[in-house]
């Protein structure tokens, strides 16, 4: 998390802030367990806008943060764009047929 803070140029308890309010997802990794943001959901302008709405129908699945981010990451070579995951997907600008891919999860 303090290298998504210091990439933002904002302060920790701003990310702490984003992932309570839901622009962002955090997971623990390692075996210390650590709080970590993927890359992938950032930019240099901070959180991706179109990933919000993404953790949400993902969490209204029932999906924990751990299956959000499994989820995003998981392998379907179906997309579009040539996009290989769905978080690949919306960073080419595929949101909207990655949320319908999510809300079928919710079914």
């Amino acid at each position: 998390m303090p290298d998504v803070a210091q990439r933002l140029g904002v302060r920790l308890t701003d990310v702490r802030r984003m992932i309570e309010e839901g622009d962002l997802v955090a997971v623990r990794v390692g075996e210390r367990r650590v709080l970590q943001v993927p890359a992938a959901f950032v930019d240099d302008d901070g959180p991706l806008p179109a990933l919000r709405g993404t953790f949400t129908v993902l969490r209204d699945a029932r999906m924990s943060d751990d299956e959000v981010v499994a989820w995003l990451f998981a392998r379907d070579e179906t997309l579009p764009g040539g996009a290989t995951t769905a978080v690949e997907a919306i960073r080419a600008g595929f949101k909207t047929e990655v949320r319908r891919r999510a809300m079928e999860e919710a079914l």
